[in-house]
This record gives C-alpha cells, sequence and structure tokens, in this order.
C-alpha cells in the first residue's frame, strides 16, 4: 500500500501498518511528538490501522486537533483520579474545549475547589503510572448493560440516544474504562503539565429541566513552561475582567432584577454613544442610509423569515390583540419589509441600509457571562440589497469597512471562510456564485484566510473575522453572510435594465458584533485604560486645595466648551489621593492647579508620567488645548507629551 504524507512524499508497505508506527517509520521524532492523525481528510486515532492507499498528516500538539486529542486524554486521566478517590462519583461527559477540557460529574458529597489539589495529586500518579490507553468496541445491548453493572446512568442515556445498530467505542487505561468516540494518546506519559483551573454548575445535557451537576475544568500542556506562560495569562485575563472592571469605572452593572440585562451607567454610555457615534461616521462615509425597525412585529412576519420554526426556543413571545408576536431576537426581517416599502430598480442597487437594533434572546441562565453573554444587545447591522455582478465589490467594501474598525482599535485579526453545509437551502447554482464572490472578494483583497469547509450559514456561505486581543485570546465579532433565502422568502423585487423583475441577493453584516459585547473584549483589551477619544473622561482637573476649587471649575469648562470630556475632583482630599485615585479610574490625563499655576499668563510644562495616567502640571487650559484637540477629538490612540 502507498500511503501519501502532506508533503506529497510517499511511503510504501507491504502489510498494513498502524499509525504510530507509521511515524516511527517517518521519524522518532515525530512519533515521540505525535498525539492524532488525519487520514484521508478524517481525524484517527494513532492506534488506527491503515490496510489501503491513503493520505496521511501526523498531527502534533501544535494543531487545533492535536491539542483537542492531548487534553481530552487529559479529562480521561481527571475522570480516573476523582473515580479513585470518590468511587461514588456518577461521571457525565468530559471533551476538551478551546485551551482546555472539563468533566461533569453527579456527587452526593460536593466537590469543591479546596478537593482540586488532592485531584491533581492523584493525576500525577497516573501519569507516573505510564498507562497504555486502549480502545475496544460493544455492541449496543452490552454496552448498556455493563454501564447499567457500573452504576454509571448517564453513560446509559447517552448510549440509549444512539441507533440500534451501532457499535459503541470504549477506552480503557489501567482498571479505567470510559466511553468514548476518541482520539485519545496511546499512554497517560505524555501528559505531565496540567492544572485544574475552577468549578461550576453545568445542567446535564444543557437542559435547565435536568439535574445540575458539577463541571471541574482544567488546561495541559506538554511542557510545564508552556502551562505556566497560559497560567500568566490567565492571570492577567482576571485582572483585566470586564466584569470586575465595568462596576468601579462606572460602566455597567448586573443587577439580579434582570439576569443577561446589562445596566449601563453614565461613564458607560458615554462609551457606548462614542463608539456608535464613530460608526455612524464611517458608515456615512461608507455610502449607508440608516434605518430603525420595531423591536415587536407579529407572528407572521416570523413564520415567514423562519425564526418562529427555528429559532422560537430563544424568542420572547406575547399576545396583543389575540395575536401572536415576538421581540426580534435579529433586525434582518424588519430590514426586508424596509426594502419592500416601495418599488425598487436596479438603479438603486446596491442598497446599504444600516441598523443599530436593539434585540432580545433567551439564553440560558447557565450560559450568561457579564456583556459577552446577554440577552439584550445592539447589534450593529447592515443589510445590503445588490445585484449579483455587485457581490464581489461589495464584499469588498465591508472587508474594507471591517478592516478599518479593527485597525483603529489595534486588533490583529484572521479570517474564515465557510461554506455550503449539509442542510443548507438553495440551488447549487446560487452557492456556487456566492462562495466564488466571497472567495474572489478575498483573493483581490490579498487577505489570507482559513477554509471551514460545510460550516456556512444553511442560507448561504459566510465570512467571519476573529480578533486578537492584547493577551492574545480571540474573540469572534465582525462576519459577512450571503442570503438567498429571504429576498426570496419575502418576495423581493427589484426591475432590472431589461425591464423584467428580478430578486436581489442579501448581505448581513456586522462590524462589532454586539455593542455590548465589543464593549466587553475593549474593557479587557485595554484593561480599562481606553484611548483618549473613547475614555468616558478624558481630563481630570485636580486642585491642590479647596482655595483653587474657583479656578479649576474654570479649566473645567474651557476644556468642555473645546469639546473635551472633563471633570474636577471637588473632594476635600490630598492630591497623592486624588492621583491615585484618578489613576484607578484610568484618567487619561490629569491636569493639576495650585498656587504657582493661577496667577500665571504665560504656560510652562513639566511633564511626570504616572501608569496609566500622564499628570501634567499647567497653566490656563487654552495653553494645552493646541496641544491636545487632535488627541482627545480624532480616533486615534496616540499620546501627547508636553515638555518644559
Amino acid at each position: 500500500m502507498i500511503i501519501t504524507l502532506k508533503d506529497g512524499s510517499t511511503k510504501e508497505y507491504a502489510q498494513p501498518m498502524a499509525i504510530i508506527d507509521i511515524a516511527k517509520d517517518i521519524s522518532q521524532g515525530l512519533a515521540r511528538v505525535a498525539t492524532v492523525a488525519e487520514l484521508n481528510g478524517e481525524e484517527a486515532d494513532l492506534r488506527t490501522v491503515v490496510d489501503a492507499d491513503s493520505t496521511l498528516n501526523i498531527l502534533t500538539f501544535d494543531s487545533a486537533e492535536g491539542a483537542g486529542a492531548f487534553r481530552h486524554t487529559t479529562s480521561h486521566i481527571m475522570a480516573q483520579a476523582i473515580k479513585r478517590l470518590y468511587p461514588d462519583v456518577k461521571l457525565a461527559i468530559g471533551p476538551s474545549i478551546a485551551d482546555g477540557f472539563y468533566y461533569d460529574i453527579d456527587s452526593e458529597n460536593p466537590i469543591t475547589s479546596e478537593d482540586l489539589e488532592k485531584i491533581e495529586a492523584e493525576m500525577k500518579k497516573i501519569v507516573k503510572e505510564n498507562l497504555p490507553i486502549v480502545r475496544f468496541t460493544k455492541p449496543r445491548s452490552e454496552a448498556i448493560a455493563y454501564f447499567e453493572e457500573k452504576e454509571e446512568p448517564y453513560k446509559v442515556q447517552l448510549i440509549e440516544d444512539l441507533p440500534e445498530d451501532a457499535e459503541i467505542s470504549f477506552y480503557q487505561q489501567g482498571e479505567f474504562v470510559d466511553l468514548c468516540a476518541g482520539p485519545h494518546l496511546m499512554t497517560t506519559k505524555p501528559v505531565k503539565a496540567f492544572k485544574l483551573t475552577s468549578i461550576a454548575g453545568a445542567y446535564w445535557r444543557g437542559s435547565e429541566k435536568n439535574k445540575m451537576l458539577t463541571r471541574i475544568y482544567g488546561t495541559s500542556f506538554p511542557k510545564k513552561a508552556d502551562l505556566d506562560a497560559y497560567l500568566t495569562r490567565m492571570e492577567e485575563a482576571n485582572k483585566r475582567d470586564h466584569s470586575k472592571l465595568g462596576k468601579p469605572l462606572g460602566l455597567f452593572f448586573m443587577a439580579d432584577e434582570g439576569p443577561g440585562f446589562p445596566f449601563f451607567l453614565p461613564n458607560g454610555m458615554i462609551l457606548k454613544n462614542t463608539l456608535l457615534d464613530y460608526w455612524r461616521e464611517i458608515h456615512t462615509k461608507a455610502g449607508y442610509v440608516e434605518i430603525s425597525t420595531p423591536i415587536i412585529l407579529n407572528r407572521q412576519l416570523w413564520e415567514t423569515s423562519g425564526h418562529w420554526d427555528h429559532y422560537k426556543e430563544n424568542m420572547y413571545t406575547t399576545v396583543i390583540d389575540d395575536e401572536d408576536y415576538a421581540i426580534k431576537p435579529m433586525n434582518c426581517p424588519g430590514g426586508v419589509l424596509v426594502y419592500k416599502s416601495e418599488p425598487r430598480s436596479y438603479r438603486d442597487l446596491p442598497l446599504r441600509m444600516g441598523e443599530l437594533g436593539l434585540v432580545h434572546r433567551h439564553e440560558k441562565s447557565g450560559q450568561l457571562h457579564g456583556l459577552m453573554r446577554v440577552r439584550c444587545f445592539t447589534q450593529d447591522d447592515a443589510h445590503i440589497f445588490m445585484t449579483p455582478d455587485q457581490i464581489r465589490s461589495e464584499i469588498k467594501g465591508v472587508v474594507n469597512l471591517i478592516d478599518e474598525v479593527y485597525q483603529l482599535f489595534g486588533f490583529k485579526y484572521h479570517v474564515e471562510l465557510s461554506t455550503r453545509p449539509e442542510n443548507s437551502m438553495g440551488s447549487d447554482e446560487d452557492w456556487e456564485m456566492a462562495t466564488d464572490g466571497l472567495r474572489g472578494a478575498l483573493d483581490e483583497l490579498g487577505l489570507d484566510y482559513v477554509v471551514n469547509e460545510g460550516d456556512g450559514a444553511f442560507y448561504g456561505p459566510k465570512i467571519d473575522f476573529h480578533l486578537e486581543d492584547s493577551i492574545g485570546r480571540t474573540w469572534q465579532c465582525g462576519t459577512i453572510q450571503l442570503d438567498f433565502q429571504l429576498p426570496q422568502r419575502f418576495n423581493c423585487e427589484y426591475i432590472g435594465a431589461d425591464g423584467e423583475k428580478h430578486r436581489p441577493i442579501m448581505i448581513h453584516r456586522v462590524a462589532f458584533g454586539s455593542i455590548e459585547r465589543f464593549i466587553g473584549i475593549l474593557i479587557e483589551h485595554f484593561a480599562g485604560a481606553f484611548p483618549t477619544w473613547l475614555s468616558p473622561e478624558q481630563v481630570r482637573v485636580l486642585p491642590i486645595s479647596d482655595k483653587f476649587m474657583d479656578y479649576a471649575e474654570k479649566v473645567k469648562e474651557s476644556l468642555c466648551a473645546e469639546g473635551i470630556r472633563a471633570n474636577v475632583d471637588t473632594r476635600a482630599e490630598k492630591i497623592g489621593y486624588k492621583i491615585r485615585e484618578a489613576q484607578l479610574a484610568k484618567t487619561p490625563y490629569m491636569l493639576i492647579v495650585g498656587a504657582k499655576e493661577e496667577p500665571a499668563s504665560t504656560p510652562s510644562f513639566s511633564t511626570l508620567i504616572t501608569s496609566p495616567s500622564l499628570t501634567l502640571y499647567c497653566l490656563p487650559p487654552v495653553a494645552i488645548i493646541a496641544y491636545i484637540w487632535h488627541l482627545l477629538n480624532h480616533y486615534s490612540p496616540v499620546l501627547v507629551f508636553l515638555k518644559t
């Protein structure tokens, strides 16, 4: 048999070979670090035997699939340790996730954070035992009987949901056997650097109707240095947690009276409105018109759009005049009604309609998290109606606009193109034209992108933008989706140059995504120390004592008259205390006024840098406005340093 490797080279073998043995034949070093493989395009265990001509890509921890297999094995090691320490615990599921893994367990005696150290110690013993990991299968009925005997009800439920003729796979390491599709490492030995990070509650199968289980999170790496670097990043992320910074900075808070519904405070509204002002400015320049559509619309609309059948469990509904209505979870159907509100010609296209629409979605309580996952948020939607030959140019325009937004905030990002899924709607011709339009636009722009085969929306392919923040985390924000279905469902039309009726094509796109979530990302990206143009308080005037309060107010008034957001610290506190408070508030500039400053008529400056603020000992504000005007009133994070 001939094995074709990733680089195009081939290996020929006279008999079937396990993938791990092929890896050893290629390089002993590769075999030592291999974690999983891609066999004929499908993820495969290293113990898989290859018996025919195949393509083979052997993966390490550096790949997403390789890290997933490594961490999935770690979750089994954790489950084995838990069963050794607490034999009566019932096991549910234990997958790998981004940056780690978890396992859901059911324990009569609650396991707490204090128990994690004990579990880690037992995990280290299992790793040191270097237990071989063996895969085997059983018929469905035998698998059910096996776990009934072991008194593992959650495993039984999982198997009962599988088809009658399914063959069930198991993985065994030492005395521990778990239901699992794999793949896994060959032994427990490589898992040398791990950490159990937290405990949370999780409903069985994500349903609030089911029992609340205990979810134990952890992460693992092949090297301790990598684990240490990750934990350092997580410690930094904890310091930047927007949920902790939101209220002290006067931005937002969450209340028990409205779980998932954020309350924005005065500083938060300044920040939010500044973002929206910027959004409106760049969209006006890009030829968009702004619309606003109702929050509540009737059932017939949502049936036509497909949301009533496919999204109703996430929608808030009500009854008005004996008729069903729903609070909108998305803005697009309203945008379609605006398009249909008058006859359209090809001369009107492309028609770019932007909407800062408030939407509501019922998220499960266990999934709510600060501003990142809420039930009420503002989408910076835009819907572009266009002709088929305008697809590529419009996509390029949207990509350029989104790039401008992310560059402003200093975000690096990568792009993913998602293609037709299995359960898609529409003709092959439509999908081919749409995908070629997206791919062609990205190619013409010279953007690198990853193709996610089969991960598009059911109504069309899409482009997703994944931001990287200042500590290396990624966030999916912007998206561009092509849609053939809504224009068809709502019978949208335009009169072409031939005088005939034609169906427009629709783009759904967001740049920020959710304004609320984007604010959460910005808080963590900047650790609350926003660029001066975005900062809710740009200047804080600090009088040395009450004697200079009137003069401080004059300084503030002069700054405010120039459009600069300034406040005076009027408290009867020492200047050192006021400076520290301004630092904690992340105010970019502090202007300190006292006896030396008030009587003078010409400016003199000395520079005092105090993180995160630049403190200026200054005289009349007119003297500094020219220096900082461009900084405070343009979208630029650059600092100006003033010297004597």
